[in-house]
């Protein structure tokens, strides 16, 4: 395999697309899409956004110091398309939508209804970087449709249509995995193989 060499850029995809819901002190919403999201920490839940200093949503999570990070899904990919390149500070993205929402329980922002998971989180820290501000964001609470819960009441992901952001195009997730987390180092079930030398 031939590589070409590129100078330093943010070349990591594909990305987790999301779309960001945030109020003001004034109590003036806002939705935008950020698609440099990631999970840094799990004790404490910290999730990591970067974010241009020119957005309003930038003002507005800075301001109440929280946000909620919703999980898009397929038929949802105009709605994420459209807030990530229409201005909160020339349109009303929710209302143009009309999206619904739903009351926050740890934090006051609200979180989209159409959303199947929800993270409400509250800002840990911001950090200047250049282009993007890191906000480093604490998960206070999270809201997952039942329908995404099997018998065991484990949440099945794969069940909710989600996307990625690949290089400037959305992709839809398939459902069927091709791996479990440790399957590469688990033993096989010697029960199994002493069963098939029985039948031999």
């Amino acid at each position: 395999m031939k590589k070409l060499n590129f100078k330093g850029s943010v070349m990591l995809n594909p990305t987790p697309v999301v779309l960001i819901t945030s109020k003001n002190k004034a109590n003036k919403l806002n939705i935008f899409t950020v698609g440099w999201v990631s999970t840094v920490c799990t004790k404490d839940p910290i999730v990591a956004i970067g974010v241009r200093p020119e957005r309003l949503s930038y003002e507005y999570i800075k301001e109440s110091g929280e946000c909620v990070i919703n999980l898009p899904t397929r038929n949802m990919v105009k709605i994420v398309d459209y807030c990530g390149v229409v201005s909160g500070k020339k349109e009303d993205k929710i209302k143009h939508w009309n999206l619904s929402l739903e009351e926050g329980i740890s934090i006051s922002t609200p979180s989209l209804k159409d959303s199947p998971v929800a993270l409400e989180c509250k800002v840990k820290s911001i950090t200047p970087l250049g282009t993007h501000d890191l906000f480093l964001l604490e998960v206070l609470n999270v809201k997952v449709d039942e329908s995404l819960l099997d018998s065991n009441n484990k949440i099945c992901f794969n069940k909710a249509n989600l996307i990625c952001y690949n290089h400037g195009e959305y992709y839809g997730l398939t459902d069927k995995p091709l791996g479990s987390f440790g399957y590469s180092v688990k033993k096989k079930n010697k029960r199994k193989n002493n069963n098939k030398k029985a039948l031999k």
